[in-house]
């Protein structure tokens, strides 16, 4: 059972107010998107050598909109069912309060990614990003299950997406001798 960390955990505020929950972590995957200039990643995802059934780069943005509002939602549902003093139990209490820290480090790690892989191109650390993310995000999905349907079904399609990105990560890894260079890319344009 995981701990609840009030120093590292998004405050309650926050997942009480279905639009702020949602547009949390869409804002924050917004700024991360752009921050790793959106050009050049599209440019750099053309130029590797992607596994079968990649998706073309036009797919992510909406995507990832998607998933990022659903966990949001997802959120909000759960956390405040399990902290509402009239219908939930003092383990209740307790587990939406572990949750919601899980929640808090399930995003970071999120946002993490894109700069692992696109912008420092380091696709081991990506992918030992994104398996403890999947791995995170399958046990939360579970929590959110038990603390309310709605918000468990509105994660599913987050784990899915995960389970593929990791594939993808594994495949372009492996495609490209685990290495992602200015050198290997320009090589690539150039053939």
């Amino acid at each position: 059972m995981t701990t609840y960390i009030p120093q590292i955990t998004i405050p309650h505020q926050v997942f009480a107010n279905a639009a702020a929950s949602v547009l949390l972590p869409i804002a924050l995957g917004t700024g991360v998107g752009f921050s790793t200039r959106p050009s050049k990643t599209q440019d750099t995802y053309r130029l590797m050598k992607q596994p079968p059934l990649r998706p073309p780069p036009q797919v992510f943005g909406p995507a990832w909109t998607t998933l990022y509002g659903l966990m949001g939602y997802a959120a909000h549902r759960a956390i405040t069912a399990g902290l509402n003093p009239l219908t939930s139990s003092v383990e209740g209490v307790r587990d939406a309060k572990h949750a919601a820290t899980l929640y808090t480090v399930q995003l970071g790690l999120n946002l993490a990614w894109m700069p692992l892989f696109f912008g420092m191109r380091k696709p081991v650390a990506a992918l030992v990003d994104i398996v403890a993310l999947l791995g995170l995000n399958s046990y939360l999905t579970y929590q959110f299950f038990q603390m309310d349907t709605v918000a468990g079904w509105c994660f599913v399609p987050y784990v899915a997406w995960l389970s593929f990105a990791t594939y993808l990560n594994t495949g372009v890894g492996y495609m490209n001798n685990w290495r992602i260079t200015d050198e290997d890319l320009l090589k690539k344009r150039n053939e």
